[in-house]
């Protein structure tokens, strides 16, 4: 009986929290995507990242290893520099200077699949936004996340340290699948 007591105890604390969280994100679980850094292992975590609401493509394949590569200038507000090493990989820009969708373009454009924007506010593990459109007419198609500021920088923290130029991960992670590997999320970010 007291086993009973203590999973209903731990289902509704579960079931509050969830519930908490999808009124300060403005989020549910199933709408957030998820990716896994392989490296550098010091990150190696499962990170949520939310959709563009009114732009961007979706993920039409899954990306078992690509590089995530920190975008120069790192607001991507102006055309990308190293296009050599951007050229169909994951790029992570930071929040500030210019529109989501602006961003998203100069990804595109430099020929990224993929842009992950980090909040440029640094102390944000919780806070998911909203990225839609700036009102222009050209949208661009690939993928656009929105990352956690805590995340982004956790990222950026341990590429700089370790002097790599990418992290290597797996995107889009089915969380639904976790029986392959374990569920081994950022120890700063609740879920």
């Amino acid at each position: 009986m007291a086993k009973v007591l203590r999973t209903a105890a731990l289902v509704s604390y579960l079931w509050s929290f969830f519930m908490q969280f999808s009124r300060v994100s403005g989020l549910g679980i199933n709408e957030l995507l998820y990716f896994r850094v392989i490296s550098p292992e010091e990150i190696g975590y499962i990170f949520s990242a939310a959709p563009a609401r009114d732009f961007g493509g979706d993920f039409t394949s899954s990306y078992d290893e690509i590089f995530l590569v920190p975008a120069d200038p790192l607001d991507g507000c102006s055309d990308l520099k190293d296009r050599e090493i951007i050229q169909g990989q994951v790029i992570l820009v930071e929040r500030g200077g210019c529109s989501f969708v602006q961003k998203a373009r100069h990804v595109e454009e430099a020929g990224g699949k993929a842009v992950l924007i980090a909040d440029n506010a640094v102390d944000n593990d919780s806070q998911y936004l909203d990225m839609i459109t700036d009102g222009t007419t050209v949208k661009p198609s690939i993928p656009a996340l929105f990352l956690l500021g805590r995340d982004g920088m956790m990222i950026r923290r341990s590429l700089e340290r370790q002097a790599l130029p990418w992290a290597v991960i797996s995107i889009p992670v089915n969380v639904s699948s976790l029986a392959s590997f374990p569920l081994k999320q950022p120890p700063w970010t609740l879920w």
